[in-house]
């Protein structure tokens, strides 16, 4: 099966309709995204209904759970909070009642999902080899996919070795037949890893390869709407440096 994995959409409406449509051009068979449907971006509703269209899975994420008020507000920045506060009062009814359906965590395919980490499905930032190797000491599958970090990244373990991590470029290809694996696809909607492209992974459970994919799309139409909206000028800036 070809999947296409994404993560951090973050209300980010023109890099969500990008990476479909890349997606749809890759021939994949199934979406699966691992959560923050809404966020930092202006268009909430949009991103929750093309989640709704196109996504066979969909996790919760920590921006989605405080905007259903499962999480509290104060357990957020200053600029996510504002964000979030104005993602609710957007909302509509059965968006937000999709959103609170959502876990952040779950298994497809034998592969492990997780919002965050294996360890924290919520919150824990995975950027380091000593938290990845913690988390493959306690994750039952081979396999898992997190995101959270808004960074395109790998971690794997063969049996008897240490952990290698690694950033990945778009077109990053790599076989993952064999040892353990966490892979990042980097975020759809706020990149922060320096290249503003909209980023998914392609993932083939028949030959066990991973790609990691970018996606050009309308930076200055999702700041501008972010603007529109109101919200925090700094929101709209970040996406056109990739962070």
């Amino acid at each position: 099966m070809r999947i296409a994995v994404l993560s951090d959409i973050h209300g980010n409406r023109h890099a969500f309709e990008a990476v479909l449509a890349d997606a749809h051009a890759e021939g994949v068979d199934e979406a699966w995204c691992l959560g923050d449907l809404v966020g930092y971006g202006a268009d909430p509703n949009a991103c929750v209904r093309l989640a709704r269209e196109h996504c066979a899975i969909c996790l919760a994420g920590n921006h989605d759970l405080v905007v259903t008020g499962t999480m509290p507000m104060d357990d957020f920045s200053r600029n996510a909070a504002i964000a979030a506060r104005w993602t609710q009062d957007e909302m509509d009814l059965d968006n937000l009642e999709f959103l609170r359906r959502l876990t952040p965590d779950g298994l497809e395919e034998d592969i492990g999902l997780f919002h965050a980490s294996p360890r924290d499905p919520i919150w824990e930032y995975v950027l380091s080899s000593l938290l990845a190797e913690r988390c493959l000491d306690v994750q039952e599958q081979r396999v898992a996919l997190i995101g959270h970090t808004h960074v395109a990244l790998s971690f794997s373990r063969e049996p008897g070795q240490g952990v290698d991590g690694q950033t990945r470029a778009g077109g990053a290809l790599t076989g993952i037949g064999s040892g353990q694996w966490l892979l990042n696809p980097g975020s759809v909607g706020q990149p922060r890893d320096g290249d503003p492209r909209a980023a998914w992974l392609l993932l083939d459970t028949s030959a066990w390869t991973a790609q990691w994919r970018r996606v050009t799309y309308d930076v200055e139409g999702a700041g501008a709407a972010i603007l529109h909206a109101g919200l925090p000028s700094s929101l709209a800036e970040r996406l056109q440096y990739g962070q």
